[in-house]
């Protein structure tokens, strides 16, 4: 008898994975977007209760980082449907912005 495997049936959502940058680390270098997940927050803020896990790929190596950056969480949700993408990560004033 043939068993089922559990990635047959399952309905669960791509993990990422990578070593954790902080976004300090990488503003203003060009990196390859390959996966994004959405999630509330664990911490609470005033302005925004949800998280952004963004996965990437620098010199071919994966690495993921967190951010509750309200307007990187507007331009993935608008734009994921192009991952994945080459960007930049930028400071303008108090906010991070795709380049």
């Amino acid at each position: 008898m043939q068993h089922k495997k559990f990635s047959d049936f399952a309905d669960e959502p791509e993990l990422l994975e990578g070593d954790k940058v902080k976004i300090q680390d990488i503003l203003n270098k060009e990196i390859l977007i390959t996966g994004h997940k959405i999630r509330e927050s664990k911490f609470e803020k005033s302005n925004n209760s949800k998280c952004l896990t963004l996965q990437f790929d620098t010199n071919d190596e994966k690495h993921i980082l967190f951010t509750g950056s309200s307007v990187l969480i507007d331009q993935i949700e608008k734009y994921k449907g192009e991952i994945p993408f080459l960007t930049t990560i930028k400071k303008i004033d108090k906010y991070y912005t795709f380049t």
